[in-house]
């Protein structure tokens, strides 16, 4: 596979991140395979997220293809990046497709990248995950290899401005045991195994993070520790109700669309207007009685009105 974009992608990053003096701690690379197939199970807590998480697998000279929804490869910019790179996009209307491209590069001895919770967490704390990477990795036949990743949310997360450009902020990278799921096993099960090990590599990121907020930036400080960011359960609603305003967007756009459509579909032509039935021509009428002086000319003419009312009964049928 060609990386004419990826490795210049990562040089640029880390070029940055010299630049803005972040202070990366990079913990358990040991646990990346030098080759074959994994699946990196990552929490998330940024829309930087995929940029850590990816060096994770860099001291092992490896390269991670992360699965993001699709929109992001609809950018101008970053759609050309992420294809470039070889991230595959996720539909989630059509999953089916994302779930088999994953596999092929499992299966082609790739490291796939997965967000198993599938939505920033505003919580800061493992969301409940599903068990789709579990069944990739059974199905792909390699290792789940779980991550904690804390500190990139003070530069860019949901609900917050962007600040990419701050200086000396110490970003944490923690990398768990491999897992070896296969056939056979509740993958429910495994699952939630999955989201202990996230849960406890992120709790011990957090405790061991060097920076404390300040009074006014206490908002990127998980609630269990003393920060006010939402509580889980605070979280969830936000992101029930962020769900429910994305619905009634796409339902807008759509019945907009349908409206346009409209509006420029041509317009149907007219129907003819029906041609006019003829009129059935009335009767012929007996002639008048005559005279009495004409009396075979009145006889000659009742015996032909029966022919002229027979000619005109067929005329009207």
């Amino acid at each position: 596979m060609s990386e004419y974009v990826y490795p210049p992608v990562i040089k640029a990053a880390l070029g940055l991140f010299r630049a803005l003096n972040l202070k990366i701690r990079l913990e358990g690379t040991e646990h990346v395979p030098p080759t074959g197939g994994a699946v990196l199970v990552s929490n998330h807590i940024s829309y930087l997220d995929f940029i850590f998480a990816g060096l994770a697998v860099h001291p092992a000279g490896r390269l991670a293809r992360f699965m993001a929804k699709s929109e992001i490869f609809d950018h101008k910019i970053g759609g050309p990046l992420m294809r470039g790179m070889h991230h595959i996009p996720v539909d989630r209307d059509a999953g089916a497709a994302s779930f088999k491209a994953a596999l092929t590069a499992l299966k082609g001895g790739e490291i796939v990248g997965v967000f198993a919770e599938a939505t920033i967490s505003r919580s800061f704390t493992v969301k409940d995950i599903k068990s789709g990477a579990v069944r990739m990795a059974v199905a792909g036949k390699v290792p789940l290899i779980p991550i904690a990743i804390w500190g990139p949310q003070r530069m860019w997360t949901k609900g917050r401005k962007k600040r990419l450009f701050q200086r000396n902020i110490p970003v944490t990278i923690l990398i768990g045991e491999p897992m070896y799921p296969k056939r056979g096993d509740d993958y429910d099960q495994v699952t939630k195994d999955l989201r202990a090990r996230i849960s406890e590599l992120l709790e011990k990121a957090q405790r061991e993070y060097p920076d404390i907020p300040s009074e006014s930036e206490t908002w990127w400080q998980p609630a269990y520790l003393g920060g006010s960011a939402p509580t889980p359960e605070e979280a969830e609603a936000l992101d029930a109700q962020e769900a429910e305003e994305r619905r009634a967007r796409r339902e807008a756009r759509a019945a907009a669309e349908q409206e346009k459509q409209a509006a420029q579909a041509p317009a149907p032509a007219p129907k003819p207007a029906p041609e006019p039935k003829e009129t059935p021509a009335a009767p012929k009428q007996a002639d008048a009685p005559k005279a009495e002086s004409e009396p075979k000319a009145e006889a000659a003419d009742v015996t032909s009105e029966p022919a002229d009312a027979k000619s005109d009964e067929t005329e009207e049928k």
